[in-house]
């Protein structure tokens, strides 16, 4: 494999835990939304991988779908909130934030591993070139 090959790799990885992030930081930031009665809430987004398969054998990662989680949303009882129905329950979103807590912070760690393989590989090169002098 060669060094440019890493660098597709690891770069499409990085990308693939950015939208990840992303994700992530969309759930935490509408963790405790609430819905109007008759509206649906907000639905935690989970990001998809696929494998990406090369022609040298090797394989990256992409992201395939982005998928709302079919969890149902929580409920709450506060009959003085603004957003409570007729039985004073206020319907939330389906976000766990513990669930997303572990979730950034392994994302964050996939997405700064990628970024050390890239540095690396850098090095390697730079390396390399410096032989011949």
């Amino acid at each position: 494999m060669s060094l440019a090959r890493i660098f597709d790799i690891a770069a499409g990885a990085v990308a693939a835990q950015a939208q990840r992030l992303n994700a992530v930081a969309s759930n935490v930031a509408n963790a405790e939304a609430a819905a109007a009665p008759g509206e649906a809430p907000y639905r935690a987004r989970q990001v998809l991988f696929e494998t990406v398969p090369a022609r040298d054998g090797t394989a990256g990662v992409r992201v395939a779908a982005v998928l709302e989680d079919p969890a149902p949303p929580r409920r709450h009882f506060d009959p003085r909130h603004p957003l409570a129905d007729a039985q004073g329950y206020v319907t939330l979103s389906n976000v766990n934030i513990v669930d997303e807590m572990i979730n950034m912070v392994s994302a964050a760690r996939a997405y700064q591993n990628n970024l050390e393989v890239m540095n690396t590989a850098k090095t390697l090169m730079l390396r390399t070139l410096n032989l011949g002098t």
